[in-house]
């Protein structure tokens, strides 16, 4: 099986080195914050990047279908950078989401960039879910007493080698009850798992999980790191 597997609300996932998160009881995988053609809304404010983040973030995504066999693709909000996202993919782009929208389902949550906008492309667009007990949506609410996996946060963990190098890695945050995943984007940043945002979002401070020559940490970011 692809990645390392941990549980989650008795249930069996991996974390895949990528950031996306294998459900093999649901034949799914899991992404969040995709943030396609930011590079293109960017360069529309004058801010140039090169034009090519859509195409990479696709194709990691196809890796990871196939190297898991998905049959749905669950995104958690923020697919797209913003609600002309979709008419602003060029056609190589276009052309491989529509190639990968014939293997598996897309189910695609709506977030605060991209509403649900996705929808034009095909699939199937939700603003939450609730599969085998388990909540999905973009952003976590504080309050739900149900397990929860959501995206929004962008979370990442610097950690400090024992070379003394200091290196930043994408990672999930995560409580007993919730999940936020990583920015799956090419061009998505990132919020330090140790800000606030993250107590205040899930109601407790979370730690950070990652893979890691095929193991999975899982660090309490208040403490100091060495890998």
């Amino acid at each position: 099986m692809p990645g390392v597997a941990f549980s989650f609300s008795r249930e069996t996932f991996s974390l895949l080195p990528c950031g996306a998160l294998w459900w093999p009881a649901q034949v799914a995988l899991l992404v969040a914050d995709l943030h396609l053609e930011k590079g293109s809304s960017f360069a529309r404010k004058g801010w140039l990047l090169p034009p090519y983040d859509s195409q990479d973030t696709l194709e990691r995504l196809a890796a990871a279908i196939a190297a898991t066999g998905a049959r749905t693709l669950f995104a958690l909000g923020d697919s797209f950078h913003d609600t002309g996202g979709p008419k602003r993919l060029c056609d190589v782009a276009a052309a491989r989401l529509a190639d990968l929208m014939q293997i598996c389902a897309f189910v695609w949550i709506t977030g605060n960039h991209d509403d649900d906008s996705a929808h034009q492309l095909g699939g199937r667009t939700e603003t939450e879910l609730e599969i085998g007990g388990i909540i999905l949506r973009h952003e976590a609410e504080p309050l739900e007493p149900r397990p929860e996996i959501s995206g929004h946060f962008h979370p990442k963990i610097s950690l400090a080698l024992r070379t003394g190098r200091r290196v930043t890695r994408r990672c999930i945050a995560a409580t007993p009850r919730k999940l936020v995943l990583p920015a799956y984007g090419a061009y998505a940043g990132g919020l330090d798992i140790a800000d606030r945002a993250f107590g205040t979002a899930l109601g407790e401070a979370p730690d950070a999980l990652l893979a890691a020559s095929g193991k999975l940490l899982r660090i309490a970011p208040q403490m100091e790191t060495r890998a």
